[in-house]
């Protein structure tokens, strides 16, 4: 049996400043770190004491600084994958989301949506984010641990889910799994019919109490 917990990061400077994320390099807010002791607490409490673990995560600091609590209460070191990387925004990264706003170019409801140019410099197409991060999810799913855990972001979480469920690269084109920040997303591998489940999908509940505070 193998599970995957994907952890989507908790809330980064560039939520509350109003700045397009993508490949800026923002910081997690205090609110984001309480969120992500709050993750690993979570995660400590569903894997195994004496479980192999492996964690990989985005080198962006926002995801690295939610592995680094996940690393220091499970007792493993983070293995750095830029693949795992948010999209590229291109020009866009850093600046007011309502200069992205105005540029953005939507993809079309029929037609070419995975090459679809957005219209800013710079930025990655929806093809180019997902030939990276499935590219990163072969390489991780080669290894034969049981319990792996990889932080990354929401953008990417789509990538992420539709590689596990093996979806084809060219038909990810509408695909689009949505969750929150600071979410914990679990997938499950069986050792009998080898069918990949989505168990759940941006589970948040292990925030409750960090929003109480």
């Amino acid at each position: 049996m193998r599970t995957l917990y994907v952890i989507t990061h908790p809330e980064a400077t560039h939520h509350v400043e109003g700045v397009v994320g993508g490949w800026h390099d923002s910081q997690l807010t205090p609110a984001g770190v309480r969120a992500a002791r709050s993750i690993a607490q979570a995660l400590r409490a569903q894997v195994p004491d004496d479980a192999e673990v492996e964690l990989f995560t985005s080198d962006l600091q926002r995801t690295l600084r939610t592995a680094k609590e996940v690393a220091e209460l499970i007792g493993v070191k983070p293995a750095l994958d830029r693949r795992l990387r948010e999209k590229s925004y291109g020009e866009a990264g850093g600046r007011p989301q309502e200069w992205l706003d105005q540029r953005f170019v939507p993809p079309p409801a029929v037609g070419e949506r995975m090459e679809h140019d957005e219209g800013v410099e710079g930025a990655e197409t929806k093809a180019a984010c997902a030939q990276r991060i499935y590219a990163a999810m072969d390489e991780i799913l080669r290894s034969p641990c049981e319990h792996q855990v990889i932080v990354t972001h929401g953008g990417s979480l789509t990538f992420v889910v539709a590689s596990w469920i093996r979806m084809p690269i060219e038909s990810a084109g509408y695909a689009s799994f949505r969750a929150p920040s600071g979410s914990i997303t679990t997938l499950r591998e069986d050792d009998f019919f080898h069918n990949r489940q989505v168990v759940s999908l941006g589970d948040t509940r292990h925030l409750d109490s960090t929003e109480a505070d």
